[in-house]
């Protein structure tokens, strides 16, 4: 078994949810009294948050690189970032390191694609559903991403930061992600990736029309097939 490196605090609630899932879908494998073999950085979400908001993503990038660097040092046999939107520094970390980084984008495409599904709707923080560095990752494997009307896209990011983020489930917010889902889906979206961490705390396969990616899931089981592969 590998060692897996991960990088959380983005926030600790979805970063949780990774520990969880790791070590259960690796008892599940395994049986028996088996659990994941892991390390975790866990930096703090404020600091990082306060580069995103002022566009300041070279000095986040030098944290989740050094983040990284460390998690090497200890052992990690490849990277894991707990994340969707940090992954816009993702070749910044992976310049830092000699061990694999496990893009989150890839893993989700990955299951998009091999559903059949080629156009997608992408929630996410404002800067994962209207920069490139997520859509055109995706774009370039051939799926079609389409993301919320700009007032929707206020709703989506306020409800990470301001309830998600902090462990508050509303179920005002899951009403309102509904209908922003619902839309998408009038749109022609096929599936929806939850592309950020904390959605899927609030959102569930039973809230949607058609399937939804659960991106944090989806990056979890993918780091138990590479940790065992």
């Amino acid at each position: 078994m590998k060692t897996i490196g991960l990088i959380g605090g983005m926030s600790w609630e979805s970063s949780s949810e990774y520990y969880r899932i790791i070590n259960e879908e690796v008892k599940q494998r395994l049986g028996g009294l088996h659990s994941a073999k892991c390390f975790l950085y866990s930096v703090d979400f404020e600091e990082i948050e306060i580069y995103q908001t002022n566009g300041e993503w070279e000095k986040a990038a030098k944290i989740l690189a050094d983040a990284a660097r460390s998690l090497e040092a200890a052992g990690a046999d490849f990277i894991v970032l707990c994340t969707n939107t940090m992954h816009k520094v993702a070749n910044e970390i992976q310049a830092g390191i000699h061990i694999p980084l496990l893009h989150i984008a890839d893993i989700t495409a990955e299951q998009v694609l091999s559903d059949g599904i080629k156009t997608i709707g992408l929630l996410g923080t404002r800067y994962t559903m209207e920069q490139d560095f997520y859509k055109l990752r995706l774009e370039t494997q051939g799926i079609k991403v389409l993301i919320p009307k700009e007032t929707d896209r206020v709703i989506v990011n306020a409800v990470i930061y301001k309830e998600l983020c902090l462990g508050q489930i509303v179920d005002e917010s899951r009403a309102r992600y509904k209908k922003i889902i619902e839309d998408l889906v009038e749109q022609g979206a096929d599936g929806i990736i939850l592309g950020c961490t904390e959605i899927g705390l609030l959102v569930k396969l039973e809230d949607s029309t058609v399937p939804l990616y659960d991106t944090t899931l989806l990056h979890a089981i993918g780091a138990v097939n590479f940790a065992l592969d």
